[in-house]
């Protein structure tokens, strides 16, 4: 434990240094692995692949079971179109983020300000950058956003578990997920999801390739159809779930933060995002092809798959998957109110679990309430996501640097494929256009008029969502903004 403080020490002091610097840094980390290798291999990270594992495991988690039900409001060409569209938007506006976690640390330490037991925050940033109220937009977009992913994976452990063992309900398996989740209190920063990073991903690999093959080797279902794009409603709603999809870099700060060298961040989360692609266009796109509309009415793919030992081999990965990617969202929450309370710099991890605990209340509460699985990603990637990721750091990076003094002293130059300043700008003035009008405008109306069409058919606290009714009783009717004409 005091190497590994030790070598975190070194980074923080050496941030600013050379690369010389960088590189003794980054030996030091290495020994201190030699010696701690089991723990350090386990439980403690800081490399750049640490920081790609981190990204790409947290970008593609439920949302993966979802992208079918998008493509069956897109259509099979806009659902790939979308995904390529908003995966590259993603990685621009996760760069421009980056690049502003680096300015806003370069200036601080030139003035002397330490971050020795204190993990730097998007909220942050905004603030030493751009002021006061540039900070609470961005720690209430934030805090919000992180709070509703987190529901997000509640719901989505409710729905999976229910494809092995239905003898419970989906809202009984909320209450029961939310303690397991809950247990994400004693994991202090995101050094320690090393081991976490590498398997979600791995499972997140196993369940696309399985909902690929399975979709293939199934076929096609009798009289399938394929009429999407059919309605407005439909439509912006699956592009809204996918602009979701790739929103996942609302903890880029976090992850570069734990980073020895969180200037090598710059282009993780592109690659990240072209590994995403190998796992979501296969699988949305075999599952579209082979049930078609059925999937307007069925928001969770392993409901339309055969009951076998690889469907629920892959349910259980996602589970735990799940769990992981709950503890991705949660932990800024937990970073947030530790420092309310002025616990951050506290050093016993029973402690800080402890005082995490309120946090997840809320969290267990809103899953609860709003079971729907599917229609809330979209609601949630108007409403927040738009804003919190897309919208908010490109602004930010315009104003930013604004001047020519800012322009020219800048810590990071604009890349090497980049001309000049003028072209960053005029693609960050497209991003803020786009999302606020396809986003915010099109996609908020849409998602939220579908998300209400799911509170008047099952109602709040709906006790088992798009479950099959029992024997002898009437199915919900269809909502008729997940319908077809």
């Amino acid at each position: 434990m005091y190497a590994e403080k030790q070598a975190e020490e070194a980074i923080v002091s050496n941030f600013n240094g050379t690369d010389r610097d960088g590189e003794e840094v980054e030996k030091l980390g290495e020994e201190d692995q030699s010696i701690f290798s089991v723990k350090s291999l386990l439980w403690h990270g800081g490399s750049v692949w640490d920081a790609w594992f981190s990204c790409a495991s947290n970008q593609v988690a439920q949302v993966l079971l979802t992208l079918p039900y998008s493509f069956s409001q897109l259509g099979m060409v806009s659902g790939i179109v979308f995904q390529v569209f908003y995966g590259l938007v993603g990685s621009w506006t996760a760069y421009l983020i980056s690049v502003l976690y680096i300015e806003y640390r370069s200036r601080k330490e030139k003035e002397g300000v330490n971050f020795k037991n204190h993990v730097i925050q998007w909220f942050e940033v905004l603030d030493g950058l751009l002021g006061p109220y540039w900070k609470a937009a961005g720690l209430a977009f934030n805090c919000t956003f992180l709070l509703f992913g987190s529901v997000i994976q509640l719901i989505a452990c409710a729905s999976n578990i229910y494809y092995i063992n239905d003898h419970l309900d989906k809202r009984t398996w909320t209450y029961i997920f939310g303690a397991c989740c809950a247990t994400t209190v004693f994991i202090p920063s995101f050094h320690n999801y090393r081991i976490w990073s590498f398997l979600g991903l791995g499972m997140t690999t196993y369940t696309a390739w399985y909902l690929t093959i399975a979709a293939v080797i199934h076929g096609q279902v009798e009289n399938v159809q394929h009429t999407a794009p059919a309605k407005l409603v439909l439509y912006f709603t699956g592009a809204t779930n996918i602009l979701y999809t790739f929103g996942g870099h609302a903890v880029t700060v976090e992850i570069m933060h734990a980073m020895w060298k969180p200037q090598k961040f710059k282009y993780i989360y592109l690659i990240a995002t072209l590994y995403v692609f190998t796992l979501t266009i296969p699988s949305a796109s075999a599952v579209y092809w082979a049930f078609g509309d059925q999937l307007l009415n069925h928001s969770n793919a392993f409901s339309l798959l055969p009951k076998d030992r690889w469907r629920d081999a892959a349910v259980i990965l996602m589970l735990i998957h799940q769990f992981i990617t709950f503890g991705f969202a949660c932990t800024p929450l937990y970073f947030v109110w530790e420092k309310v309370i002025g616990m951050h710099d506290t050093k016993s991890i029973c402690l800080r679990a402890l005082v995490r605990l309120p946090v997840v209340i809320p969290i267990w509460f809103l899953a609860i309430i709003f079971p729907f699985f599917g229609p809330i990603n979209s609601a949630v990637g108007a409403l927040l996501v738009s804003f919190t990721v897309y919208i908010i750091p490109a602004l930010a990076h315009m104003l930013t640097y604004r001047t020519t003094s800012a322009r020219q002293n800048a810590a990071e130059k604009p890349p090497s494929f980049m001309p000049s300043w003028t072209v960053m700008y005029v693609i960050n003035i497209f991003i803020v256009g786009w999302v606020l009008v396809v986003g915010f405008g099109f996609g908020g109306w849409a998602s939220m008029s579908n998300f209400i069409k799911q509170v008047d058919t099952f109602g709040l606290f709906a006790k088992c969502y798009q479950c099959k009714p029992p024997v002898g009783q009437p199915p919900h009717p269809a909502p008729q903004a997940t319908v077809h004409n």
